[in-house]
């Protein structure tokens, strides 16, 4: 079996800077993804460990900003807090098990929990795009939209109001955590 090394390549747009593998690694039909779980704040560290250890990993990132008593901040901070997105390699579980930060691979009954491709595929362009990304509640429920133009073209996920915007919700179902990004009302269409 041939070992292939990903490299992170870095893009910074207007509003997120986020780390981007490379395009061909979100390819269907590859190596199915997988949710680490990292001690708080530790997200950054693991992620680079395991990328310098050959695994393709992704950490979504988005910027905010702190107000402290003398100065405003932007941090990039992730997504998902105390997650990290893998990549195949669950053939050495040693290998991730023993990366510093790391607390353990997400499962269900027992077993690694794949996440669905279109799930990774749908925050990747998110982050990407250039409008700006903030983490959201998690929804189950709510009128589930499809992007019709535009950028992100044939994403889905739920639609919310907030002030006087509207907001695509993508969920990452297995975390239980969300992700939102402003959208214009006429470029969604309901899915379905």
């Amino acid at each position: 079996m041939r070992l292939e090394r990903f490299e992170t390549s870095w893009t910074k747009g207007p509003a997120t800077m986020t780390p981007q593998v490379d395009s061909g690694q979100f390819n269907s039909g590859s190596q199915p993804w997988f949710a680490i779980y990292t001690r708080h704040q530790h997200e950054k560290t693991v992620a680079s460990a395991l990328s310098s250890k050959g695994f393709n990993t992704y950490l979504p990132l988005y910027q905010s900003r702190s107000q402290w008593k003398d100065r405003v901040k932007r941090l990039l901070l992730p997504l998902f807090p105390c997650y990290v997105f893998l990549q195949g390699g669950l053939d050495r579980p040693l290998d991730i098990l023993s990366t510093p930060g790391v607390c353990n691979i997400v499962a269900q009954a027992g077993r690694p929990a794949a996440i669905p491709e279109e799930e990774v595929e749908a925050v990747r362009r998110i982050t990407a795009s250039d409008s700006p990304v903030e983490r959201h509640a998690f929804m189950k429920s709510g009128d589930r939209v499809r992007i019709k133009s535009g950028a992100l073209q044939g994403v889905e996920g739920f639609l919310v109001r907030q002030k006087n915007s509207l907001r695509l919700v993508l969920s990452v179902s297995i975390l239980g955590s969300s992700a939102s990004v402003e959208v214009d009302h006429r470029d969604v269409e309901l899915a379905g």
